[in-house]
């Protein structure tokens, strides 16, 4: 994906550290260069770029915890402020509004990540907040996100239907938008006409047709689906149901033949068709059109390199003792964490994958939803139906040894 309007650069990096140590020769450019680089090594997602009364805070999320990275002197806080605008051709004379751009981060044997820049005033000064994309959604498979055999069977069949609506839901940073651009690499293909609307648009897709919301000139997702339906699509991808208008669109879209896929921010999987409703959507045309509704959050892995095992202890397992699980922990139980070493930096963790919940509008599923049923009905009976819950998918992984009993927990349980 071009990062236009903002700049690419190529760049060959020493350290955020070296540049630091120079003092009054300190370059600005080569600071940012530094960090950026630093940033996408150790697969931080986003940087913080925060200033404070005495210095600029700088930040780093790695596997969705901020982590402390480095401090800039206050002195040059509005310089690499001004440069970060330059790079993602945002106003530098502008600064008591927000701003939100992209620039290109190119290395010097042809690799990239793309850099998305929102800057806001704060009370201390301009903060920027940059998030790394980079170029990989298409090596991405159901099963390497973190899907079961079963939920990936559930998901293929409602994607090899020809028309309704396939909803991925869950909080900010949950991984629904990597989850939709799965189903669209999968989806695919000369045969059909596939059509986003995106804002912004992360990853660059081959062979579909990619549309960037701009509120500016009047491109919202509303008025974007409306013009996508002129496109003769077959495949449609909304990449936020932000209110009812869209909402609407998007429901009359699946109605009329064509298969739509979207994000949504619930709880869960559940409660993602009473959300429909409350956003004015009559409930028979919710009946009729949805497929599946995937509910998910994102936990960080253990480490591979400082794995270790533990049995459960009678006060752990009574701890979790009111769980709704099938099958609970067990005194005696073998759990797998990380001890903490060199490569996860005494983490205990190392990379995310996700915890799911796969929920089949079922014959059952659709009756509820004509009569308005609850989010805990409707909950119910997907359970009853054979849905595995988050909560229950999480400690699946706990028993397999990929993630913690704490990271499920910190993510899941209310």
């Amino acid at each position: 994906m071009k990062a236009s309007p903002g700049a690419a650069l190529a760049v060959e990096v020493s350290s955020v550290r070296d540049e630091l140590s120079r003092g009054d020769s300190l370059s600005i450019v080569k600071l940012l260069e530094c960090l950026v680089a630093e940033a996408h090594a150790v697969n931080a997602s986003d940087i913080h770029i925060d200033p404070s009364h005495e210095c600029v805070r700088v930040r780093c999320r790695v596997d969705g915890v901020l982590q402390e990275y480095a401090s800039f002197p206050k002195s040059i806080h509005q310089e690499v402020i001004s440069r970060i605008k330059v790079m993602a051709a945002l106003r530098t004379d502008e600064h008591q509004a927000a701003q939100d751009g992209r620039f290109r981060h190119l290395y010097s044997d042809g690799r990239f990540v793309d850099v998305r820049v929102s800057i806001a005033p704060t009370y201390h000064g301009e903060n920027a907040v940059l998030r790394l994309l980079a170029d990989h959604s298409e090596d991405f498979t159901l099963s390497m996100l973190g899907f079961s055999k079963e939920d990936c069977a559930k998901i293929e069949a409602a994607i090899r239907k020809p028309s309704g609506m396939i909803l991925s839901t869950g909080p900010t940073g949950s991984g629904k938008t990597t989850t939709l651009y799965t189903l669209i690499k999968m989806l695919n293909s000369p045969a059909v006409s596939i059509v986003t609307i995106e804002d912004p648009i992360e990853y660059a897709v081959r062979d579909i047709e990619q549309i960037q919301v701009n509120a500016r000139t009047g491109l919202t997702f509303a008025t974007g689906l409306r013009s996508i339906l002129r496109q003769d699509p077959d495949i449609i991808m909304v990449g936020e149901i932000r209110d009812g208008e869209t909402a609407g669109i998007a429901v009359n879209t699946a109605l009329t033949g064509h298969l739509l896929l979207s994000t949504l921010h619930t709880n869960d999987a559940a409660t993602t068709l009473p959300r429909l409703l409350d956003m004015g959507i009559d409930a028979y045309l919710v009946a009729s059109t949805m497929n599946i509704a995937i509910g998910q959050r994102l936990v960080r892995k253990i480490c591979d390199a400082c794995k270790t095992h533990e049995p459960v202890t009678e006060a752990v397992a009574q701890s979790l003792a009111h769980l709704p699980l099938r099958t609970p922990v067990a005194v005696g139980e073998s759990l797998t964490r990380g001890s903490g070493c060199a490569t996860c930096k005494g983490t205990g963790y190392k990379g995310r994958l996700s915890i799911n919940e796969v929920l089949v509008a079922t014959p059952a599923i659709r009756e509820a939803i004509l009569r308005t049923a609850s989010a805990d009905e409707i909950r119910s009976i997907a359970i009853e139906g054979g849905m595995t819950t988050m909560l229950e998918d999480g400690i699946q992984k706990v028993r397999n040894g990929e993630t913690t009993i704490e990271e499920v927990l910190r993510v899941v349980h209310d």
